[in-house]
């Protein structure tokens, strides 16, 4: 393939946050082309949680989040994909974690949390209620099918009139040209989002910065609950993992408490969280291990431990594992984004934490703004 069509904007990689890249072009009237390694969107994209969280976030994540929010719903209507404004519970089962939800319940108003009692909390989700002394609800959280959305978006664009182009490997850049294996494209502005593989286009920004594989233990399951789970479900696991809960005092003496009683678990950097599926599974996970190279090979203990919590918190004899995976995406330890502009007219753009499906929408709209100008 030597294209000798000039596109407004090239896409490098398929993901959710170039996908993203291409809609918000397209929205302008710009003619745009997607270019990927794979034949299909096969990465970090479908092999989350399909959970939007918004109000966890902070800072200009919190910013991207809120902004991708609106247009998570456009696309969910034009690609026709599957999607729930569900809101996010998260159960507390100890003190120090209701002092973190009743601190950021303060902090961010009833607009966008309602801090419930342990009654509230039990009537509202089929758990055990061994330990629990509260909860809270985030409302503006979304969910989609991580397995259907990113895909039906691919699929709209290209009706949309995107030009794709799968089975092709970006292998350099010059300004306003994209080298391909299959030859190269003309672009007039390049985005590059894909993910942690932007060490093996761009090494120096990439070493720079930290970056490294983050790999997980994930899994589709099915339980015996007492009713159907109706929205996303965090613990106080989720509350040292989330930046909108980082600074709160309360935090750091959940942090210390979980640290002592649960050396094994902070180890496996342990994330135990639950998203139910519009077929009644459940997604569980997850755990992280940051490698530059991520094995192939995955222990046993991160399955076990999942299961185990999970069984504890849904008060459920057998959990039914129907799928198990390791989902992988980029990691730095600095910061949540990486962008820059290395040579004139292409963009670096990647997501380095597990935030892609929440922020992508919005920072794509970012980026292009940043070049394009406000619409």
């Amino acid at each position: 393939m030597t294209n000798q069509r000039r596109y407004d904007v090239v896409v490098v990689g398929a993901g959710i946050v170039g996908l993203a890249h291409a809609y918000h072009a397209l929205n302008r009237g710009l003619s745009v082309a997607v270019v990927d390694h794979a034949d299909r969107v096969a990465g970090a994209s479908v092999q989350n949680f399909g959970h939007a969280c918004i109000t966890a976030q902070s800072g200009v994540a919190r910013e991207y989040a809120r902004t991708g929010r609106e247009h998570w719903l456009d696309l969910s209507r034009k690609a026709g994909f599957w999607s729930s404004e569900s809101g996010t519970y998260c159960v507390a089962r100890h003190d120090d974690e209701l002092a973190v939800l009743t601190e950021f319940a303060e902090v961010r108003g009833p607009s966008e949390v309602e801090l419930l009692s342990r009654d509230r909390i039990l009537a509202a989700l089929p758990i055990a209620g061994d330990r629990v002394v509260g909860g809270m609800y985030m409302t503006d959280d979304l969910q989609v099918d991580p397995r259907e959305a990113a895909p039906a978006i691919a699929r709209w664009l290209e009706a949309s009139g995107v030009e794709f182009f799968w089975r092709t490997a970006a292998s350099g850049f010059d300004t306003g040209v994209v080298h391909t294996s299959r030859g190269y494209l003309r672009a007039g502005t390049v985005f590059v989002t894909v993910n942690c593989d932007i060490d093996r286009l761009f090494p120096e920004p990439a070493e720079r910065g930290g970056l490294q594989r983050c790999r997980l233990h994930m899994m589709r399951a099915r339980m015996p609950l007492s009713g159907p789970l109706p929205a996303p479900l965090f613990t106080g696991w989720s509350l040292v993992r989330y930046s909108g809960f980082e600074n709160l005092p309360a935090t750091a003496t959940l942090a210390a408490r979980l640290r002592d009683e649960y050396p094994d678990y902070v180890e496996l950097d342990l994330h135990q969280m639950y998203t139910p599926q519009p077929d009644g599974s459940i997604l569980l996970g997850d755990t992280h291990i940051r490698e530059n190279t991520a094995e192939p090979f995955q222990s046993e203990e991160g399955f076990e431990v999942l299961l185990r919590e999970a069984a504890a918190l849904f008060g459920v004899p057998d959990v039914t594992v129907t799928e198990r995976w390791q989902g992988v995406y980029s990691s730095a330890p600095e910061s949540e984004f990486l962008i820059e502009e290395l040579i004139d007219g292409v963009h670096i753009v990647t997501v380095t934490t597990g935030i892609g499906m929440t922020t992508g929408l919005g920072l794509a709209k970012d980026r292009i703004d940043h070049v394009f100008g406000r619409a």
